[in-house]
């Protein structure tokens, strides 16, 4: 692990198996809000304040809807002179799972760069293991519209994105440890990445001594629990344990959520719109949680905070919660 200061913040950077790809940074600024789309003609600003406070690592999706403000934000930045090129930044999008099929991969991602007016991604990721019938960019999607996926065939087009230059990295979002081994027995080119829901009350220990045992990069999206989206809980926020261990350090629960995150040895993804807290979420480098404070959080009682209900049809590859997480629940 290495630091690479920026803007006057030194954030952790590490680097991805599999690729010729510069490290990424260990925090990731998370560009979706619920509904998609609902700060969509702020989110340009928003980004650009990111930029200006220090993040250089940002998260988007196709189906997020924010590809286009991120986009409209790199090159204002660089106008602004608040970076001097595009590659000081890491960029990460996801494949939708409309074009989770061998033939529109390639495609989906010239659209995702067309919407972000750039040459490359950083990080290419299969949103969700599952197939949609084409055509449609829509959450929550109709169940009827579930197809079967074909992880073999959807990989190999990823590892042809990759080898075109079009990516220099690519992965997985929501894999169980089953199907990333489903992945990784035909894969010429492993997942460097799985991005996955993690949180003190969800820490995906299994999966992570999986994918650390693989030389997979775990980032763990919703890492404060997802407060204010349709399916997080303030479970995390209201944890009597963290707010002891926050005030026992004078931190607040979020950074001390980030700053255990990091000391797991992954990516965490960050997502606040707002200046102050944005700030905050940047200092978790300086300090650490001492011997007995990891252990605490480690008895925490676990609870899955999205189980993927949405996912699930009777008539689909996955006919219940178990399925589709493979008993990771």
């Amino acid at each position: 692990m290495e630091l690479s200061t920026i803007a006057g913040q030194s954030i952790p950077t590490f680097p991805l198996s599999s690729t010729d790809e510069k490290a990424i940074p260990l925090l990731g600024f998370g560009t979706t809000e619920y509904p998609f789309g609902a700060s969509i003609h702020t989110l340009k600003e928003t980004i650009l304040e990111a930029i200006k406070l220090g993040y250089r690592h940002f998260d988007t999706a196709a189906i997020y809807l924010s590809e286009q403000p991120l986009g409209e934000a790199i090159s204002d930045a660089l106008r602004l002179g608040l970076i001097k090129s595009r590659d000081e930044l890491f960029i990460t999008s996801k494949l939708w799972c409309s074009d989770a099929h061998h033939d529109f991969v390639l495609p989906a991602l010239k659209k995702t760069l067309q919407n972000l007016k750039l040459e490359y991604l950083n990080l290419f990721l299969i949103h969700w293991p599952l197939s949609l019938k084409p055509g449609k960019y829509e959450f929550p999607f109709q169940k009827e519209d579930i197809v079967p996926f074909d992880p073999k065939s959807v990989w190999e087009a990823m590892e042809e994105c990759q080898g075109l230059g079009l990516t220099k990295s690519i992965g997985v979002s929501n894999f169980s440890c089953k199907k990333l081994e489903t992945i990784l027995s035909t894969a010429k080119i492993p997942p460097a990445v799985n991005q996955v829901e993690m949180n003190p009350l969800w820490q995906q220990k299994k999966l992570r001594k999986f994918c650390e045992e693989k030389g997979i990069l775990v980032e763990a999206y919703s890492p404060l629990g997802a407060k204010g989206t349709a399916w997080g809980t303030n479970r995390v926020m209201e944890c009597e344990v963290l707010k002891e261990i926050a005030h026992a350090k004078g931190k607040s629960l979020a950074q001390v959520c980030l700053r255990w995150a990091h000391e797991q040895g992954v990516c965490a993804l960050v997502k606040s719109f707002n200046k102050e807290r944005m700030k905050q979420n940047l200092d978790i480098f300086y300090w650490k949680l001492t011997a007995d404070e990891p252990h605490k959080i480690s008895q925490l009682p676990q609870c899955k905070g999205f189980p993927g209900a949405a996912f699930l049809s009777d008539d689909g590859p996955y006919k219940s919660v178990e399925e589709l997480w493979d008993g990771e629940i």
